[in-house]
């Protein structure tokens, strides 16, 4: 494997996967990055096939595939990890999504953030393209909202799409890196990056570093995005849960959803006002309805329908 390596987990989006890899073949970019791709379709493996007519369409550089039998996105994630690190060479993973594709600068603004910052992790921007209109009470919904940070350190790092990540920061843990509870739920990068940060790895963010992210019609309809708040709130009380055993911590927790669910009137009364924050009481309602949920053992999992994806 090169220096540095490309993963991209897949299932079920050959056309996005392969704009994605067009894209990469036309990164303007001094290095020779290895492109890995692991297909979560045992099945149909449309990823996987897609991949080996490049290679003998010569594609630009070295592109590696695999299929991954077991469902869930941290499953997949792990296999691309071991896989990347199997060379000792390999010194750094960046991370896209499927649906993502990077502009020609992409590597290169990633790698002079990290060079500059000497960080673990290095997250850059995510730009939305739609498939339909943004409804005005969308725009700064979860899934939808730009990803955008000045660049310079940070505290956390949310997600893992568009993401570098250094070899340290695997070797620091143990195995499984990403938890497989979150297969099939969402939740295991942030997961991840809470492990990290237990272990004082430094996050920065490189604004210049842009991929395009395609949003369908179907992740602009209310209920997808109430159904992505519960989920996000349900998997953050999951990972608080895991870490934050003592009866305390729980009762902060407790505490938190109790004045999201007392300030819900109010909130929707102000937000009432303003056409882009009409629906932003309901969110937080939703969010708060997750980590009840979870409270109670509920885990609901958003990966397991291909569509929500």
């Amino acid at each position: 494997m090169p220096e540095i390596v490309v993963a991209i987990p897949t299932f079920r989006r050959p056309q996005r996967l392969e704009r994605l890899l067009r894209a990469l073949a036309a990164l303007d970019t001094g290095n020779a990055p290895g492109i890995l791709v692991a297909d979560n379709d045992c099945v149909a493996h449309q990823g996987f096939d897609l991949c080996s007519r490049l290679v003998t369409e010569n594609y630009r550089w070295n592109l590696d595939s695999t299929i991954v039998a077991e469902r869930g996105i941290a499953q997949v994630r792990n296999v691309l990890v071991g896989r990347a690190f199997l060379d000792p060479a390999t010194r750094f993973i960046a991370m896209l999504d499927d649906d993502e594709w990077p502009e020609p600068q992409w590597l290169e603004a990633m790698l002079c953030i990290q060079s500059r910052t000497g960080a673990d992790v290095i997250r850059g921007s995510v730009l939305r393209e739609f498939e339909v209109r943004l409804p005005d009470w969308a725009t700064g919904w979860e899934g939808v909202a730009p990803i955008w940070h000045a660049t310079g350190s940070d505290a956390m790092i949310e997600g893992i799409g568009n993401v570098l990540m250094g070899r340290q920061c695997f070797e620091a843990l143990s195995q499984p890196y990403f938890d497989p509870q979150f297969g099939l739920t969402g939740g295991e990068d942030r997961d991840f990056f809470v492990r990290l940060r237990a272990l004082g790895m430094r996050f920065a963010r490189a604004e210049n570093a842009i991929v395009y992210e395609y949003v369908p019609a179907t992740r602009l309809r209310l209920g997808w995005s109430l159904l992505r708040a519960y989920r996000t709130g349900n998997s953050d009380m999951r990972i608080a849960l895991k870490y934050k055993r003592g009866l305390g911590d729980v009762i902060r927790e407790v505490a938190k959803i109790l004045a999201a669910l007392l300030a819900f009137p109010l909130l929707s009364i102000v937000f009432s006002m303003k056409p882009s924050r009409r629906l932003d009481g309901v969110r937080k309602l939703y969010r708060a309805a997750g980590k009840i949920g979870a409270l109670l053992g509920h885990r609901y999992y958003e990966y397991a329908v291909p569509h929500r994806r």
